[in-house]
C-alpha cells in the first residue's frame, strides 16, 4: 500500500531554501559553485560586449553612408506643396473669418502675420548675410560661400508692396482687402523650368465670388531662389513669398478659394495630398 510523504513544516521549508541559497557542505551558491558562476558571468559579459560592438559597428557604417547635406532618397516628396499665412485652422481646414469693422476680430491675425514676416525684415536678412540677387547674372557664383556652404538670396518685406507693414499696418484687414502670403515648401534640389518661374493663381471655386486680386512682388516665385540646397548647406535660406491682396470680393459670404502653383515639375492634382501644388481655404469677410 502506497504511503504519503510526510508534510514538511514551515521551518523545514525555510531551512531547505537556505541550503539552496548557500550549501556549506558543497560550497554551492544557488546550486552552482563559485567557479561556475564566474564562467557564466564571463560568458554573458563577452556576449554583450560582442553584441554592443556589432550594434556600434552597424550604426557607424550606416552613418558613414548617409550624407549630412541631403537625403539619399526623396522619391516620396518630389513636388512642392503650397502653404499660406495666416493659417487659421477650423474643423474642416483653413478658415479665415473676420469682421472688417471690428478690430478685435482681426488683431490676432495681424499679429500672426507680423510674427511670420519678422524674418523678412531688411535688417534681419542682412544679419543673416543673405544676398541681393536682383540684376545678378551669375547667381550661383554670388551664393558660393565655401566648399559646401552657400548663401541665400534675400527676400525682404519692401518687396511686398501694398501688402507690406510699411504701407498698411493691418495688411489690408481693416479695409476689407486682406493680404494673404503664399510660399512653396522647401524641397532639396528642386529646380523649376529655367525659362519660367513658378507662378501662383488664386480663384474662387464658385465663379464671380472672387472678383479681383493683386500679387506682390508679382505672381511668380523668382528663379534665383531655386534650388534649395538643404539646412546644413544653406542655413539662412528664407522662402520667397507671393502676397495676394484681395481687392474685390463678395462680402458676408463664405467662399472657398484655391491658390494653385503653376510651372514645370509642379503638380496639383494629387488626390492623396490636397496641399501638393495648391492650397484651399475658406474666406468670409463681414462688413
Amino acid at each position: 500500500m502506497a504511503t504519503f510523504n510526510e508534510k514538511r513544516t514551515c521551518s523545514e521549508r525555510m531551512q531547505n531554501f537556505g541550503r539552496f541559497v548557500w550549501n556549506p557542505d558543497t560550497g554551492e551558491l544557488m546550486g552552482r559553485t563559485l567557479i561556475k558562476w564566474v564562467y557564466i558571468s564571463l560568458y554573458y559579459v563577452a556576449f554583450y560586449i560582442v553584441m554592443i560592438g556589432l550594434f556600434a559597428l552597424s550604426i557607424y557604417s550606416l552613418m558613414k553612408t548617409i550624407s549630412p547635406y541631403e537625403p539619399d532618397y526623396q522619391d516620396m516628396i518630389q513636388y512642392p506643396g503650397v502653404t499660406i499665412r495666416p493659417d487659421v485652422y477650423g474643423d474642416d481646414g483653413i478658415r479665415l473669418i473676420y469682421n472688417a469693422s471690428e478690430e478685435k476680430s482681426y488683431s490676432g491675425i495681424v499679429k500672426m502675420i507680423r510674427n511670420f514676416l519678422s524674418v523678412y525684415n531688411k535688417t534681419t536678412q542682412q544679419e543673416m548675410m543673405n544676398k541681393d540677387c536682383s540684376n545678378v547674372s551669375d547667381v550661383k557664383q554670388l551664393l558660393t560661400a565655401g566648399e559646401r556652404l552657400k548663401y541665400a538670396c534675400e527676400f525682404t518685406t519692401d518687396m511686398l508692396g501694398n501688402c507690406s507693414y510699411e504701407k498698411d499696418k493691418t495688411f489690408g484687414y481693416a479695409s476689407g482687402q486682406p493680404c494673404l502670403f503664399l510660399k512653396l515648401n522647401r524641397i532639396i534640389n528642386f529646380i523649376p523650368d529655367n525659362k519660367t518661374s513658378p507662378t501662383i493663381r488664386c480663384y474662387s471655386k464658385k465663379e464671380g465670388e472672387l472678383k479681383e486680386v493683386e500679387y506682390f512682388p508679382n505672381d511668380a516665385f523668382g528663379a534665383q531662389y531655386f534650388p534649395y540646397y538643404g539646412r546644413k548647406t544653406q542655413p539662412n535660406y528664407t522662402n520667397p513669398l507671393v502676397a495676394v491682396k484681395i481687392l474685390k470680393i463678395m462680402y458676408n459670404t463664405e467662399m472657398e478659394i484655391v491658390c494653385r502653383a503653376n510651372g514645370s515639375h509642379i503638380i496639383s492634382d494629387n488626390p492623396h495630398d490636397p496641399y501638393e501644388g495648391k492650397v484651399t481655404f475658406k474666406l468670409n469677410i463681414q462688413k
